[in-house]
């Protein structure tokens, strides 16, 4: 008869352990225009040259950029997500997550210094820095045509905190471009109480299938 309440047990569980229905999401870069402000692109809103594109729940800093290669040259090979990258030339280039992020952040990047990029706590590089994710030099000794040929993968785990940003404006001034932006994402309010509704109607069936048990 144990068999009977395991989804309640197995729901209320997921239910409390929170992360567990938190939406990883990656932003490539793969669809904005290039040298365009990224801007509202991946929320619901379009780049400085109007194009649209899926919408995360993320937008961007005016100075962060979308880099693709063109005729005047390849500018980056090798990259996890080949069209398109992020860069950031001046300062107000932040990652915005307006429901918020938490557990493991990440990125690819190909750098030819060092530095370190911030998580933070508000929106825009506001409130706490929450943590780091370090920039090494992984692209000085670049073979190929491209300056920036290797790339690497940096992460920070958030552990109990929720973030709001990443500072890639950390980077101005740096040679340095970014891919695969990874992050997850907070679940809204409306997912739990969904879920809150399911555990109870579970429950109910529950309750009754065990009086009916009771009765027999």
């Amino acid at each position: 008869m144990k068999l009977r309440f395991a989804p309640v047990a197995l729901l209320g569980g997921l239910l409390l352990s929170g992360t567990t229905f938190a939406a990883p999401l990656v932003v490539d870069f793969e669809t904005p225009t290039s040298f365009a402000s990224i801007a509202e692109h991946y929320n619901g809103g379009v780049d400085s040259e109007g194009v649209a594109g899926t919408n995360l729940g993320v937008s961007f800093g005016l100075d962060a950029l979308a880099l693709r290669n063109d005729e005047l040259g390849p500018y980056f090979s090798n990259a996890p997500s080949p069209v398109g990258v992020l860069t950031a030339p001046f300062g107000d280039a932040a990652m915005n997550v307006a429901v918020g992020f938490l557990g493991v952040v990440s990125f690819s990047y190909a750098s030819t210094g060092a530095g370190e990029i911030g998580v933070w706590s508000g929106m825009n590089g506001t409130g706490t820095r929450l943590g780091g994710l370090a920039v090494t030099a992984n692209a000085a000794a670049c073979a190929e045509a491209t300056p920036l040929c290797t790339f690497g993968v940096a992460s920070f785990d958030l552990g109990a905190n929720v973030a709001k940003s990443i500072t890639f404006g950390d980077a101005a001034g740096m040679t340095v471009v970014f891919d695969d932006v990874t992050v997850t994402a907070v679940p809204e309010p409306g997912t739990y109480a969904l879920m809150g509704l399911g555990l109870a109607a579970i429950a109910g069936v529950a309750r009754r299938s065990r009086r009916s048990v009771s009765a027999n």
